[in-house]
């Protein structure tokens, strides 16, 4: 089995910060060292890196992402979004269904999982898509392969189908894990789209109105609808990226091993609000939207008092031209998975949080909701999915570095704090400052239920 040491860095985990060294053999963490490292230790250790002055952590587990494969692999695939996430210290991703075709039946997770094994550096799971017409498939999900149901509630995006009344009762009624929800109300965007056609007479929608069209009102109503489903049915909730302070007020505050109904915001609601519109415009529509300043600060604050429980990127490249056009013709989505990390230490550095609470958000807890196995955690015999951080090496995040297929960020320009300079999968070094292990490959992930 290969040895690595990873000495004298500061190891943050499990809500306290030490400085300590850590021993890999072969996949799993061996040995966690608080004193000096014994001298048998250094000897027979194949790999020695210097972690001084760095924050060593777990990988980062992001629970919603769009890879895009298969079928839409113009705007990124499984090699150059999970190479964009290693590089962002990110191990573990679980990917939505919304590809071509999409993932609603066992026969295409196995497919899309066979594709991610060949392609992936980073480990991968994928939700089972929910359609009007798929209950048995979702009622025979493997608990311990599949990482979730996803339901897209009141509004469609990326083309999946909006889920009847009747079909969405039995979903939370008979789903044997967790259900993962997009919450928005389409029958409140569709006439909010109309009023504001209506007041330009047909000319293009500014894109500061996505914020209008998809608005607060309509994410609460469907996230309002889910929990009240939740709570009938007793089903395991996940809500997907809260975008408003109004939905704040359906959550708990409280450790999400407590909680059936847990809630995920994405990096993009904390750090961008609608004042941001007149520079980057497209470039920040997504679904749900971009809200008011008084959203953003009410998430930075969920995150810090326990409301939210995850944070997770929904990267989502489309290409340059497709972000073209107004309010209603812009594609909706942002690649973010690359600097995600960075984004929430430098919001802790902030004061919002703490680099502790970042490490519950983005590690602990993705881990904990999803019953992963063995990842998410710098524990002895767990998976070694390690993250090592210069906290004092400032960047600026330029063209030229982006590895999205995509070829943009909104971040472009941005200076962040924090510099992701090693990454591990599975006991390998994958990313090393600036360079790739391009032999190495994720593993499928399996889940404890």
């Amino acid at each position: 089995m290969k040895t690595i040491l990873i000495q004298n860095t500061k190891i943050i985990n499990e809500g306290n910060s030490f400085k300590g060294s850590l021993l890999i053999e072969g996949d799993k963490i061996s040995k966690i060292f608080r004193d000096e490292v014994p001298g048998n230790i250094l000897q027979r250790a194949e790999m020695l890196i210097d972690g001084a002055d760095k924050w060593l952590i777990p990988g980062a587990i992001d629970t919603h992402v769009h890879f895009r494969e298969p079928g839409l692999t113009q705007k990124g695939d499984f090699y150059t979004e999970s190479k964009a996430a290693i590089a962002g210290g990110v191990t573990s991703f679980l990917d939505m269904p919304n590809t071509m075709p999409f993932t609603t039946s066992a026969e295409l997770l196995e497919q899309k999982a066979a594709i991610a094994a060949e392609k992936s550096l980073a480990n991968f799971s994928f939700y089972l898509g929910a359609t009007d017409t798929n209950l048995e498939e979702i009622v025979n999900a493997d608990p311990k392969k599949v990482c979730g149901i996803k339901v897209f509630v009141g509004s469609s995006t990326g083309n999946m189908p909006v889920i009847q009344n009747e079909v969405l009762e039995q979903i939370f009624a008979q789903s044997p894990i967790l259900v993962a929800t997009h919450n928005e109300d389409e029958e409140m965007i569709q006439l909010n789209i109309q009023k504001y056609k209506a007041e330009f007479n047909g000319n293009p929608i500014p894109i500061i109105f996505h914020e209008l069209i998809r608005s607060s009102d309509a994410c609460y109503n469907a996230t309002a609808r889910v929990i009240e489903l939740a709570n009938q049915y007793n089903t395991r909730l996940h809500v997907l990226h809260l975008s408003t302070a109004k939905e704040l007020a359906l959550f708990e505050n409280k450790p999400p091993v407590e909680k059936r109904i847990t809630a995920e915001t994405s990096v993009n609601h904390l750090w961008f609000d609608d004042l941001d519109y007149e520079k980057l415009g497209a470039k920040i529509k997504c679904n749900p939207s971009i809200k008011k300043e008084k959203s953003r600060l009410a998430l930075l604050k969920a995150v810090e008092n326990g409301t939210i429980d995850t944070i997770a990127t929904d990267h989502a490249p489309h290409l340059l031209r497709e972000k073209e056009g107004d309010a209603l013709q812009a594609a909706s989505g942002i690649p973010s998975i690359q600097h995600a990390l960075s984004m929430m230490l430098e919001l802790a550095k902030k004061g919002n949080f703490t680099k502790e609470q970042v490490v519950e958000k983005m590690c602990h807890n993705p881990a904990r909701i999803f019953g992963i196995e063995k990842r998410g955690f710098i524990r002895k015999s767990f998976f070694a999915d390690l993250t090592l951080i210069d906290p004092n090496n400032p960047f600026s995040v330029e063209s030229e570095d982006l590895l999205y297929k995509c070829g943009w960020s909104p971040l472009e320009g941005t200076t962040l704090s924090h510099r992701i300079t090693h990454t591990f999968v599975n006991g390998e070094l994958v990313y090393n400052q600036g360079v790739f292990n391009e032999n190495s490959r994720g593993r499928l992930l399996e889940f404890m239920r």
